[in-house]
């Protein structure tokens, strides 16, 4: 399985790293949207939510992507129109009142957790490609100082209730696997001061394992263990962004506060 999974990522992350710098944002915005249709196809796979709700919820999804690439502006009356119509929806075709919270949750979740999340590195996108080999090498780096930490010298658990294999060991080996990641990637790819990209390293680092507790904690009320089997060795592809897609929206924030983004 260690092996399986050291030979997706040796071919996935130098495929991902040409597509995303040496491509038109219009790709990036077309592989963001692919990845945000089949990663709320597992979510509501993981709570069996089929029919029109699942189906429509699918286009909203692929349609806040667009609208935050194409009319940012409007993003925010896109998420509050997706969930109006979640509602209507639940009222229109199906009568009877009963579980209707529910009925109305998983689907509304769905859009927020993964779709407008994810919106944010349309945004992020648009200050460079870099900044999303950024995003994306910190967290990777992140996960494998936490998994090899964790492995080798975790016995004290982080969150044993959420997930019995995290670490107090693995989490800081995830903050450090931040800073070192972002320390390394501001050598070589960007232009920015030395303390800030640790900073943001470090904050990477944490929100990575917060994001991936958050899917955790999906996966075990659900009653999964992935969230789907797409990528051999690493499970569905929410299993592979679930720490990115809190990590999008801080990144975003903090280039906004620190006026990288203008």
């Amino acid at each position: 399985m260690h092996l399986k999974r050291l030979i997706v990522a040796a071919i996935f992350l130098p495929a991902m790293y040409l597509y995303i710098m040496y491509l038109p944002p219009g790709f990036f915005l077309l592989l963001l949207m692919t990845v945000s249709l089949i990663a709320l196809s597992e979510f509501y796979s993981m709570y069996r939510l089929s029919g029109i709700l699942r189906h429509t919820c699918l286009f909203f999804g692929f349609a806040i992507i667009a609208v935050s690439y194409f009319l940012q502006e409007l993003l925010t009356d896109a998420i509050l129109f997706s969930i109006m119509a979640v509602m209507i929806i639940r009222l229109l075709f199906k009568k009877d009142p009963v579980s209707s919270l529910s009925d109305i949750s998983v689907p509304v979740i769905g859009l927020l957790y993964i779709s407008a999340l994810l919106s944010f590195q349309v945004m992020i996108r648009k200050t460079g490609p870099e900044w999303i080999i950024f995003l994306y090498a910190t967290v990777w780096a992140s996960d494998s100082m936490a998994y090899y930490l964790g492995k080798g010298f975790g016995k004290r658990k982080l969150y044993r209730e959420v997930s019995p294999n995290k670490t107090v060991a693995g989490a800081v080996g995830s903050v450090a696997g931040g800073a070192a990641g972002a320390l390394l990637l501001e050598a070589l790819l960007l232009d920015i001061d030395m303390t800030l990209a640790v900073s943001i390293g470090i904050m990477i680092g944490g929100l990575s394992i917060v994001g991936d507790l958050i899917e955790s904690m999906f996966k075990r009320d659900a009653g999964v263990k992935d969230s789907g089997s797409l990528i051999p060795g690493h499970g569905g592809i929410l299993d592979k962004i679930d720490g990115a897609l809190f990590v999008g929206p801080a990144l975003y924030w903090a280039l906004k506060i620190t006026a990288v983004i203008r």
